[in-house]
């Protein structure tokens, strides 16, 4: 068991749980989430943790790592590390849970892209027709399953965890190194190192839209809860926020959250939205979390913890819950004050 502090949370407890033998501490706080502790600290992984997922019911957690391992936790309760999801052969570098929370995707540097049934941790699919790296995975919200890869190679593939071969393919030019449905299911947001961010149009095939604006590689994209909103996390520094409805009045460009921090080790930091969509949030490579206020782009929350640059934070469905994944191998879940 082991006990520790946060900067300005006095009398915070730390509950560390490993994956292979857990140990809990439960701390006297008042308290606005269903956290064992206010804040559970996850170890197990072996390498970096490169991404972070909560499933939409908001029972469980997937991360991925550099270990080429999809670790699947319970978030109440102990965080119990309830199934190991392997098959990869190279870093997994994303996840993505399906709607229904019974499927996990996972992309990784082995250029392929996994499909894991959720509950039995079996294998369903290996999605194989990428020839670079596979960067990223996105799911639709709704409606039929579906996931979206991007690749160093530089295609966005469509996938239907009911076949092998790829449903649909858009060509680019460049390395894509994130990739996000529309709320609709219909467009699906991709962006990487030509540092533009385009919608293509699943039924046309064509982009319909360009975002122009960062000055470095776009590392992440998220659709808001409404799904009129795209926010974007690039190495210029910025995490911007775009109004990507059909008709738009005047400059896409909403707002622009500042003060994570990208490094020389050009990792892909991911971006967030809270469940409600009055917060975003983003990792950085001075190991704090970062959560902006969104009416007001106004940072709120500047989190330490981690002893390694932040790789992807994630909000809970439900939830004030913050979780955060960390090139130290570490992952936090801690509790935020109620949401706005």
């Amino acid at each position: 068991a082991k006990r520790g502090r946060f900067e300005g949370q006095t009398s915070t407890a730390i509950v560390k749980v490993d994956a292979k033998d857990s140990a809990l501490i439960v701390a006297e706080e008042p308290r606005t989430s269903g956290l064992m502790a206010p804040i559970m600290l996850l170890t197990g992984h072996e390498g970096s943790v490169n991404a972070l997922k909560f499933a939409p019911n908001g029972e469980f957690v997937a991360s991925a790592s550099s270990d080429k391992t999809v670790l699947l936790w319970h978030v109440y309760g102990g965080c119990v590390n309830y199934e190991t999801l392997k098959g990869h052969k190279n870093a997994v570098l994303d996840c993505a849970w399906s709607s229904d929370c019974e499927h996990v995707f996972s992309a990784s540097a082995d250029k392929f892209a996994l499909c894991f049934d959720a509950t039995t941790g079996e294998r369903v699919r290996k999605f194989s027709g990428h020839r670079g790296i596979v960067n990223a995975v996105g799911t639709t919200r709704r409606g039929q399953t579906l996931a979206a890869t991007g690749s160093d190679d530089g295609t966005v593939r469509l996938w239907d965890p009911r076949y092998k071969l790829a449903a649909q393919t858009f060509e680019g030019r460049f390395p894509v190194t994130t990739v996000a449905f529309a709320e609709a299911g219909d467009r699906v947001f991709a962006a990487g190192l030509d540092n533009d961010i385009r919608a293509w149009d699943r039924r046309t095939g064509e982009v319909t839209l360009t975002l122009k604006g960062h000055s470095d590689t776009v590392t992440g994209l998220a659709v808001s809860p409404d799904g009129n909103t795209l926010l974007s996390n690039a190495m210029d520094r910025t995490v911007r926020a775009w109004d990507v409805r059909p008709f738009c009045a005047g400059d896409r460009l909403t707002r622009t959250f500042v003060g994570a921090l990208h490094n020389l080790d050009r990792s892909l930091h991911r971006v967030a939205w809270s469940h409600d969509g009055d917060r975003v949030g983003a990792g950085s490579s001075d190991g704090m979390s970062y959560v902006w206020n969104y009416e007001t782009t106004k940072l709120e929350y500047k989190l330490p913890g981690h002893k390694g640059a932040v790789n992807e934070v994630a909000f809970h469905p439900k939830e004030p819950i913050l979780g955060s994944a960390g090139a130290d191998k570490q992952i936090f879940l801690g509790e935020l004050a109620t949401m706005l």
